[in-house]
């Protein structure tokens, strides 16, 4: 039998853990522990930091069955964060830690507490699959003249992957196009769909924008978004749109007035370092100039208030969440950093507007700084899901992926994946981790189908990324196995007149996976149990109150892994294409082959 990761006990903030996670300022909150009768913990006190003093508080038994113990204590709300971890007796030296790392047999900072929040929870929507479109890629309904800045192409020319070509290289997909496409996209069982910027600029990723005010003609203008967003509601799908809070482009209309006179209000808006012809840019570049969020008319403007810019796209018409540009650097400069600052105002603004918006980070690393609830409601989950699990499925490179700014991607055992994984959850609060986008692939990235090279593999990441806890969030054109390597190579056209290019098999595996994790409340909102790792394979549990799925993942053929049968259940009903599996006595012995990826839902 595997290592009993199931006999540890377990703490999450999903449902079963936290039965009220928002609670109010002033109230309790309660929190419970299960702890499996094969532990020797027998006592459970927890830790809350209240007005920044720990105190200690006593858990009591809540109630136990054959399987397990449940202790609950319930903890004041003096703060709008609440800071708890668990003090258990049991292990070599009677004393343990339990965080949001896992247990420790010393003692251990606060930064991986577990955390409740009185803020307001992200929309119940927000947990519905996101599907990630760059909008000149996608779908074009009319031939538009192209810009003079761009280099006009076919829809079936190969993409320029490389140089300064491959940024104005123009097909000429618009919004109006989306919409007409809408039947495959709902296929897929998508709840958002995810635009990258809609807003004017000179070329074709539009994050270098001339004006946040209106939608890119050549994508079809103002009026096409409101067609997109009217036809997206009446299917109950959601639109996130695209903002760059840290930058504009060099042809911005506040840039442009920054430069034509050192009188401008604008000027306040960048940080000159020789006016007109120097200033701070992102990496350099020129035509993205850095915002100074100092400006309060910058801050009024842009995203502070009824007439900002954050608020405009919210209104009915629009769309409905925003997911926020590099927000990781958003703010911070030299000895500045206005970070949480703008972070509270963009969500306090887009509460007022709209009450059941959504508000996504963008960030490489760990976000956990920026989530704790009263700003990002979630990020790109880069760093604790898409590497580790890349590190686990990529096979070793003679030639390892490499990127700029991020380092190689060595290939990583089991348990080595899953420890970055928890590290860096860990430090997030549940909420967070739960609306996290977690990504198998973006405009970014290589295609997933490219950079695994082996459908099996591809399998399993799909698998990972429909059972994980956090949104999926599919690039458009994955689902039917485009192919590329190189960030710029992968911003393939969708190639819908050319259906012998679609790998339907692929598709048709991701509609299953979709399909069942919008039908299954545990794998949309449960909580996340590891009860077997192993170099090539990885077993975990999401459960609800209701209901409980158990998700095996195999890089490999590995060992057969048993689980006792109080753990998971006597049958085992698959989900999206997995066979049922019953127990032999005490035990449910999972299929051992690999490449593989397995879905059940548990029962007697």
């Amino acid at each position: 039998m595997s290592e009993a990761l199931w006999a540890l006990p377990h703490h999450d903030g999903s449902a079963l853990y936290v039965p009220d996670p928002n609670p109010r300022l002033g109230s309790t909150v309660s929190v419970l522990l299960r702890v499996p009768r094969a532990s020797d913990v027998t006592s459970v006190s927890v830790r809350v930091n209240m007005d920044g003093e720990p105190e200690l508080v006593p858990a009591t038994v809540d109630r136990q069955d054959e399987n397990d113990t449940w202790f609950r204590a319930d903890l004041p709300v003096v703060n709008p964060v609440v800071s708890y971890r668990f003090l258990l007796d049991g292990g070599p030296y009677g004393y343990q830690w339990l965080n949001g790392t896992g247990l420790h047999l010393h003692d251990v900072a606060d930064a991986a507490d577990f955390r409740v929040s009185t803020f307001d929870p992200p929309p119940a929507w927000a947990t519905g699959t996101m599907y990630q479109i760059f909008p000149d890629r996608f779908a074009k309904s009319v031939d538009r003249p192209a810009p003079d800045w761009a280099e006009p192409a076919d829809w079936d020319d190969p993409v320029v992957g490389e140089g300064p070509r491959a940024l104005i290289q123009y097909y000429g997909g618009d919004l109006d196009g989306v919409t007409e496409h809408l039947d495959h996209i709902a296929s897929l069982g998508v709840g958002t769909i995810y635009l990258t910027p809609f807003f004017p600029a000179d070329s074709n990723h539009r994050y270098n924008a001339s004006t946040f005010r209106h939608v890119d003609p050549l994508l079809g203008g103002d009026e096409a978004l409101a067609r997109l967003s009217e036809a997206c509601h009446a299917r109950g799908i959601r639109l996130m749109g695209d903002l760059t809070t840290n930058h504009g482009g060099n042809t911005h209309e506040w840039f442009q007035a920054a430069v034509a006179s050192p009188d401008a209000p604008e000027r306040e808006f960048f940080f000159f370092l020789d006016w007109p012809d120097s200033y701070a840019c992102w990496w350099g570049l020129k035509e993205m100039p850095i915002f100074d969020h100092r400006s309060m008319e910058l801050r009024r403007r842009f995203y502070d208030g009824p007439d900002s810019v954050v608020a405009q796209w919210l209104r009915p018409g629009g769309i409905d969440s925003w997911r926020i540009d590099v927000a990781n650097m958003t703010g911070i400069h030299g000895d500045i950093n206005l970070s949480h600052e703008i972070a509270t105002t963009i969500r306090r603004t887009m509460a007022e507007v709209n009450p059941d918006s959504f508000l996504q980070a963008e960030s490489n690393h760990d976000a956990s700084r920026d989530l704790l609830g009263d700003g990002y409601q979630g990020t790109m989950n880069y760093a604790a899901f898409t590497r580790p699990l890349w590190q686990w499925l990529l096979p070793p490179q003679p030639k390892p992926y490499t990127h700029v700014k991020y380092p190689a991607l060595p290939n990583m055992p089991g348990g080595v994946v899953v420890a970055a994984m928890t590290a860096l959850s860990g430090v997030t609060p549940w909420q967070a981790t739960l609306h996290a986008m977690n990504l198998i692939g973006s405009h970014d990235t290589h295609r997933i189908a490219s950079l695994l090279g082996d459908d099996g593999l591809v399998d399993v990441a799909f698998g990972m990324l429909a059972a994980y806890p956090g949104i999926p969030m599919l690039y458009a054109g994955d689902e039917i196995g485009l192919k590329a390597m190189g960030p710029e190579n992968a911003r393939i056209p969708m190639p819908w007149d050319h259906p012998e290019r679609w790998d339907t098999d692929r598709l048709g595996k991701t509609q299953a996976l979709l399909q069942a994790r919008a039908a299954s409340e545990a794998l949309q909102r449960g909580g996340l149990r590891w009860v077997a790792v192993e170099d090539d394979s990885l077993t975990f549990l999401r459960e609800t109150p209701e209901e409980t799925v158990l998700v095996h993942a195999a890089r490999a053929p590995h060992p057969p892994v048993s689980l006792p049968v109080g753990v998971v259940g006597s049958r085992l009903t698959g989900l999206a294409g997995t066979a049922d599996l019953a127990a032999d006595g005490d035990v449910v012995t999972l299929p051992a082959g690999g490449p593989a990826f397995s879905l059940w839902r548990c029962g007697d």
